[in-house]
């Protein structure tokens, strides 16, 4: 059940118009009054002929007359107006169980609290199996205004314990975290000018589609402009950048003039402070592009942010900012990615919106490697790379259910719901990321011989789910992965011990899987040789040690000839 407190009004009447009219659509059938202050001779013209609007309003609006004649000065915008509907999968409520939703909500709102008799005057009207709407005129019986600070999670509150009650769908408790939601006037606009989203939604979505591609907030600026955005900036005195309002190009109000949302009233997160220390958490060290000449892909980089990204969630303050710019990495990924890929990434990146921000204040400057990927993917991601691209899908599957259940473990509900349902899409990326690779493993297995000894391995390194493993229709493509890691000097159960330790595979839908994307993504690189390495190190500390008897004429006090014995351990 919602109760959406909509801005207070000035004209009683016109409200009674539109409740007791047809509606927008023609929608409105049967509308009367289930509940109000005193049903005793309440004028209803829905239920008497002879009652009027007119009537109706002098009836609610004369608490307000009386204030306004003892003080001389009109209040303003005295109309409170609250619609409360049920979902569409809720049984039929009838009147008298509207009535009495309707009683509690004005108590919880303050608007007639229990057990006050000079409340504010009010109504509940009803012209739809699924919903009311409440109409209420704040000024009270003794000529005082209600107390309606915090009324909106009062009412929000109220509504749960009614979904419990009533049997009805029980929506979870709001934290204050939550985007706002585009008004009916938005939304009907939205439709008659032909735009798939509402100007809120469509601004939310390209801010954050901003960030993973500016260091600053001057550059914020001015990459939202030069995207489409319209903006409104507030400066101080000295030029510094104060705030920032958006608006959709075509969004104007009835005399023309463009329509601004600030940012805080976009989204909590997205107001000017709050990019601000999620840019100066990720300052590069170098210009972005630098990193072309770097052997490891955008991908791979990426993928290698992720993969401490479980073990780091221990202090809340860092968790929070590590699940904020993986979102970030997520908006990233879907702007660089393959186009057949980027409708189910983008669908993830909207879902994960919610999961980036809770009552938690994040510590951003802790998230600054994974916003160090996410400024490189869009930056210089230029092609796909199959193998990479497949295992940073996996591995953004996996950062995603972490996230989720941290939110689980925090009793964030809305946002374990966000991620979870970003979790879907991710998986279904993740699929289709693979499923070239997979069939080009696949066509060219190991021999009889060698898969046998490679499904040793597995049970030896992963004895629990080593059965599920080699069922797994992808178990041909893994072994193809072990036999090529194999090749390169690693040693094949030692990589699957390290792979199955990066990610619980009880919960894994197909084990071979997530084991292909980490194998080829830790393996990719031929194997240390050790003895090679120990014999540089070896030359690299006699050298030092001719340099030095060469400046002072003898050993250094401190600088001993290594023993065999100490040759023999480096080795």
């Amino acid at each position: 059940m919602i109760a959406a407190i909509k801005p207070t009004g000035a004209n009683t009447r016109g409200l009674l118009a539109y409740l007791y009219g047809p509606g927008d659509h023609d929608e409105h059938l049967d509308p009367h009054i289930v509940a109000g202050f005193a049903m005793l001779g309440m004028p209803d013209p829905g239920r008497d002929e002879n009652a009027t609007l007119t009537e109706l309003a002098r009836h609610l609006d004369a608490p307000v007359r009386l204030r306004n004649g003892e003080f001389g000065k009109p209040v303003a915008d005295h109309v409170w107006h609250c619609p409360v509907r049920a979902a569409p999968e809720d049984r039929y409520l009838s009147d008298a169980e509207w009535g009495e939703i309707a009683q509690r909500i004005v108590q919880a709102a303050g608007i007639a609290p229990a057990g006050d008799d000079l409340g504010c005057r009010w109504i509940a009207v009803r012209h739809a199996d699924d919903h009311i709407h409440i109409l209420a005129t704040t000024v009270r019986e003794d000529g005082r205004r209600p107390k309606l600070h915090g009324s909106g999670v009062r009412v929000g509150d109220a509504c749960r314990e009614i979904e419990k009650e009533y049997g009805l769908r029980q929506l979870k408790k709001g934290d204050g975290t939550g985007s706002r939601r585009p008004t009916q006037a938005e939304m009907h606009k939205a439709e008659r000018l032909g735009w798939q989203q509402p100007s809120p939604e469509w601004l939310q979505d390209r801010i954050r589609a901003a960030i993973p591609h500016v260091t600053n907030a001057e550059e914020f600026i001015a990459y939202l402009q030069a995207s489409g955005v319209e903006v409104q900036v507030r400066r101080g005195p000295s030029g510094d950048l104060l705030g920032y309002a958006a608006g959709r190009p075509g969004d104007v109000n009835e005399t023309g003039e463009q329509i601004y949302h600030p940012g805080s009233k976009i989204s909590p997160d997205l107001s000017l402070p709050k990019i601000k220390a999620r840019l100066k958490s990720s300052r590069p060290e170098e210009h972005p592009t630098a990193r072309r000449i770097h052997p490891s892909s955008p991908w791979h980089q990426a993928a290698d942010a992720l993969d401490t990204l479980h073990t780091d969630l221990a202090d809340d303050a860092h968790a929070q900012a590590r699940i904020t710019a993986l979102g970030e990495l997520l908006e990233a990924t879907a702007q660089s990615a393959p186009a057949h890929l980027q409708a189910e990434l983008h669908a993830a990146s909207k879902a994960f919106a919610r999961a980036q921000r809770s009552q938690i204040r994040a510590e951003d400057r802790a998230a600054h490697a994974l916003r160090s990927a996410a400024r490189d993917t869009v930056h210089t991601a230029t092609g796909p790379d199959g193998s990479a691209l497949a295992a940073l899908a996996a591995a953004l599957v996996w950062a995603t259910i972490v996230a989720a259940r941290w939110h689980e473990a925090k009793n964030h509900a809305h946002q374990a719901d966000s991620a979870r349902q970003a979790v879907q899409h991710l998986q279904t990326a993740a699929d289709r990321a693979l499923a070239p690779t997979l069939a080009e493993l696949t066509a060219r297995p190991p021999r009889n011989q060698a898969r046998r000894v490679l499904a040793s391995d597995v049970r030896a390194a992963v004895p629990d789910h080593a059965e599920r493993i080699l069922t797994d229709p992808a178990w041909p493509a893994l072994a193809t992965v072990l036999a090529d890691a194999e090749a390169l000097g690693h040693q094949p159960h030692q990589l699957l011990k390290e792979a199955a330790a990066q990610r619980e595979l009880t919960t894994a839908r197909q084990p071979a899987r997530v084991l292909i994307t980490r194998i080829q993504h830790t393996g990719r690189n031929p194997a240390p040789n050790r003895r090679a390495e120990a014999a540089r190190r070896r030359s690299t500390l006699a050298g030092s040690i001719r340099v030095r008897q060469t400046h002072d004429g003898q050993l250094p006090p401190t600088a001993t000839t290594p023993t065999e014995q100490q040759r023999r351990q480096r080795r």
